[in-house]
C-alpha cells in the first residue's frame, strides 16, 4: 500500500454492517491537484470511487468496486498534453496482520505462486482500512505509464551511409581491410 494518500479516507472495519459499508469517494479541487502531482499527472479533472466493505472470513475485510476518472497526462512523444480516462474495478482482501489467511503458501521451501489464483490477500493494523489509498491504488495501475498520441511517432533513424555510424572511426580503411588476411 502507499503511504499517506492525498484522498485519504481511513474506514474503522471492525463493526462492518453485514450488507457491507458503501464508500464514495470524490475529491475537492484541492485533493485532485494533490492526487495529480502524486501521480505525476498534468491534472485529473474527475475522479470517483464507490467501493463497498464487506467483512471476509475471520477478521478480514473485502473491498470491491470501481475507480473512474479523467486525466490529463503528457504524451511520451509530443509532450503535448492528452486526455484519458480511467475505468478500473476493485477487488482486493484485507487481513489482520498476523493472521494464519496471511501467509504465503510454500511447498519444501518454495513459494508456489500461480498465475490462475486470487492475489493473496493484503495486511491490515485489524482496526481501519484507508479506503482513498485503496482507490489511488487503482486509480494508479489504469494510468497508461507511455501515453501516445494518436498518429505521434517517434523520429526515424536515417541510413544515409555506414559514415554516419558513430562506430565509423574504429573501422580499417577499406583499402587495408581488403590487404588483411
Amino acid at each position: 500500500m502507499m503511504d499517506k494518500s492525498p484522498i485519504s479516507y481511513p474506514i474503522d472495519v471492525r463493526r462492518l454492517p453485514q450488507k457491507g459499508f458503501p464508500v464514495v469517494i470524490e475529491p475537492n479541487a484541492k485533493e485532485l491537484g494533490e492526487l495529480a502531482r502524486a501521480q505525476n499527472l498534468v491534472s485529473v479533472s474527475s475522479f470517483r470511487a464507490e467501493l463497498l466493505l464487506k467483512d471476509w472470513k475471520s477478521g478480514g475485510v473485502s473491498v470491491t468496486g470501481r475507480v473512474r476518472a479523467s486525466i490529463v497526462q503528457e504524451c511520451v512523444v509530443t509532450l503535448e498534453p492528452m486526455e484519458a480516462q480511467i475505468d478500473e474495478e476493485v477487488d482486493i482482501v484485507f487481513v489482520p496482520e498476523g493472521s494464519p489467511l496471511a501467509r504465503d503458501t510454500i511447498d519444501e521451501g518454495e513459494l508456489v505462486l500461480s498465475a490462475d489464483a486470487s492475489d493473496p490477500p493484503e495486511t491490515f493494523d485489524g482496526v481501519t482500512i484507508d479506503a482513498g489509498a485503496v482507490a489511488e491504488e487503482f486509480f494508479a495501475l489504469g494510468i497508461d505509464p507511455y501515453p501516445r498520441k494518436p498518429g505521434a511517432e517517434l523520429p526515424t533513424a536515417t541510413s544515409a551511409g555506414d559514415d554516419d555510424s558513430p562506430f565509423a572511426a574504429l573501422r580499417y580503411p577499406r583499402s587495408q581491410s581488403s590487404k588483411r588476411r
